[in-house]
């Protein structure tokens, strides 16, 4: 029996001092504002470092949160995930380093990507109200290399073609609807009918305010072969020039 769920895509912009009063832990109530006002039954994080990771473990009451750091330590930024810890069940977690050697962490492609590595880390989880599991699986491809960019989403499509539950994909793609990284997720999964939720949305990167309207840029995506029913920016008014995050969160309504 199929049900409608809430997912949400977050970047939620890594510790930096020179943010001040924009700096993550001065506007992390902020973030806790947002996850508690939208509800999503499952967010995909971007840019969470070890220090951001510890506070959301203990700041998001009634959420279980998993993921681990990029680097060759497990350490740094990570593509951590939390759900809804009374109604959805962890069947397996993985996390994968977008290179043509997965699990070696700290891996890349190397060419014209940067020295960050980048990864996915995907479950099976099991919501109270289906009948089967779904595959989620969060990701942020790279900033600076447009062919790495495109390996990591080919890594993205292969894995997903290999999984045979219905599925939910998260993350901060670093590029424009039109570029051939993204073309190539619905194009590549189409026989699976895989729709991007957040087309005609707007610009979802806005640095802090610094891209107002039509100059944000449009980099933070919800794929699905689910149907999407609804999906929309969350709204982020600053109060006294401070911002939730330099990224519009996304949440979207998806049945499966």
């Amino acid at each position: 029996m199929s049900q409608s769920l809430r997912f949400m895509t977050f970047n939620l912009r890594v510790v930096c001092e020179s943010d001040g009063v924009n700096m993550f832990f001065n506007r992390a109530h902020r973030v806790a504002e947002v996850l508690e006002r939208e509800r999503p039954d499952v967010v995909g994080f971007q840019e969470v470092t070890d220090s951001m990771r510890a506070w959301l473990r203990e700041h998001l009451p009634g959420y279980t949160a998993v993921g681990c750091g990029r680097g060759k330590d497990y350490h740094g930024e990570s593509m951590l995930f939390a759900y809804r810890t009374e109604e959805t069940e962890l069947i397996s977690l993985d996390n994968l380093w977008l290179s043509p050697t997965p699990r070696v962490a700290g891996s890349t492609f190397g060419g014209d990507q940067s020295p960050c590595p980048r990864m996915m880390t995907t479950a099976l989880l099991k919501h109270n109200r289906l009948d089967k599991p779904f595959r989620f699986v969060n990701t942020h491809l790279d900033h600076h290399g447009a062919h790495a960019r495109y390996l990591g989403a080919m890594q993205l499509v292969q894995y997903l073609s290999a999984c045979p539950e219905p599925f939910v994909l998260t993350g901060d793609f670093n590029a424009t609807p039109d570029s051939p990284e993204i073309r190539l997720i619905p194009q590549a999964l189409a026989g699976r009918g895989v729709v991007d939720c957040t087309a005609g949305l707007p610009g979802t990167f806005h640095d802090f305010g610094k891209l107002q309207g039509e100059d944000a840029i449009k980099i933070d995506y919800i794929f699905t072969d689910g149907t999407c029913e609804e999906c929309h920016l969350v709204e982020d008014i600053p109060v006294a020039g401070q911002y939730y995050s330099d990224h519009f969160a996304v949440t979207a309504t998806i049945q499966l």
